[in-house]
């Protein structure tokens, strides 16, 4: 196993942990912070909120396809 490839193992562990980040600022946005508190109104951060929520399931998504190839696949590097 080389170098590059333990460094894309270690990449797609942390997408992981951003998912969840992405996931959790979006949820947080619409569903936990009081827009009264702020100077942007409720439809400022419902649309941030589910830009985050979408491209945080886009990244699981990715994520998803990278841990199966990089863990799940066997080596081509018998040539």
């Amino acid at each position: 196993m080389d170098d590059n490839r333990i460094m894309k193992q270690i990449g797609a562990i942390f997408s992981i942990f951003m998912v969840l980040f992405y996931i959790g600022v979006g949820i947080y946005l619409i569903f936990i912070l009081d827009p009264n508190q702020s100077t942007l109104g409720k439809p400022i951060f419902v649309m941030f909120g589910s830009f985050c929520i979408f491209y945080g399931l886009y990244r699981a998504y990715t994520t998803y396809v990278s841990i199966v190839k990089l863990f799940f696949r066997p080596d081509n590097d018998d040539e």
